[in-house]
């Protein structure tokens, strides 16, 4: 957010993340989307007067949802998913201020190398894999298993700058 603005404060909302079936047999693109819509959503009703903007990041891989891995067993599961493979990353972002809410969500593939049974157990041996969806961080140490990405690098780090300032300037002249 700080390449965007400055004046900003980020918080965290305790929000249901369970998808309902809807969004489940509609496929896995809207999840990360909609995710965002109950996020602002929460954020809008702790601050009624400011303008919120909701995110949430989701990993797809062989049509699964790959969320936050719960344990070393989850991690290694990923990640070994992930190894010689390709994979989508979806962040929702949802702009809400007054009445008006705009939502839209921006994918990225990326593309890993082959991961050997070592570089796993070290990987999930750190604190990196746990908080993260797909059980890795680009920003991290899980950049080494990156081939290449299409798309835009910021997104796979949970936050598309460049599309999020853009819709941001067109949300702001509607509500002059």
């Amino acid at each position: 957010m700080k390449l965007i603005t400055e004046d900003f404060t980020a918080v965290s909302v305790d929000a249901d993340e369970t998808l309902p079936d809807d969004i489940v047999m509609k496929g896995i693109c809207g999840a990360a989307e909609y995710l965002a819509r109950v996020k602002a959503s929460k954020a809008h009703e702790m601050f009624p007067e400011d303008m919120v903007i909701g995110c949430d990041t989701t990993v797809v891989c062989q049509n699964k949802i790959l969320g936050k891995p719960k344990d070393k067993k989850q991690a290694r599961e990923y990640l070994h998913m992930l190894s010689d493979n390709v994979h989508s990353v979806f962040t929702g972002c949802c702009i809400m201020y007054g009445d008006r809410i705009v939502s839209f969500d921006e994918g990225t593939d990326v593309f890993f190398n082959e991961l050997s049974d070592e570089e796993i157990e070290d990987y999930i041996s750190t604190d990196e894999p746990y908080d993260k969806a797909g059980g890795y961080g680009i920003q991290g140490r899980g950049a080494l298993f990156v081939n290449k990405i299409n798309g835009d690098f910021f997104n796979v780090m949970g936050l598309p700058v460049s599309r999020l300032n853009k819709e941001l300037k067109e949300f702001i002249k509607g509500v002059r």
